[in-house]
């Protein structure tokens, strides 16, 4: 399996939260074939930590960056074919990362990591 991960995913992984997952998650991600990481939720992450929502430590950067490395992360870039599709999208999500994420999911034949329920209204694969 190709997984994307959603942002909270990805934060949950990287802040040593695994706890919080269900055992099916983990399992998933910890099976898949290729884990990829788009850079809207490097951009989603980074608005959270410029308005405060999330605080992250000089430490914990070094170590986030050295798990990306480690942990065969590819990173997915946003296309035109995938603001394309945003374009297609039904309103079913109002949240613009979310709705890329769908987007790329979708365009790039991708399972989506996340427990957000609304995600699941789009045609697109949801593991959790």
């Amino acid at each position: 399996m190709r997984l994307l991960l959603d942002t909270h995913v990805l934060i949950r992984l990287a802040t040593d939260r695994r706890e919080v997952m269900p055992d099916s998650a983990l399992r998933a991600y910890e099976a898949a074939e290729q884990v990829n990481i788009s850079v809207v939720s490097e951009w989603e992450i980074a608005i959270k930590r410029s308005l405060g929502r999330l605080t992250w430590h000089a430490e914990f950067v070094a170590r986030y960056e050295a798990g990306l490395r480690e942990n065969r992360v590819r990173w997915l870039d946003v296309t035109r074919a995938h603001c394309e599709r945003v374009a297609s999208l039904p309103l079913h999500h109002r949240d613009p990362f979310d709705r890329m994420l769908v987007a790329q999911a979708q365009v790039e034949g991708l399972s989506l990591l996340s427990a957000d329920g609304l995600i699941s209204a789009y045609d697109v694969a949801v593991v959790w």
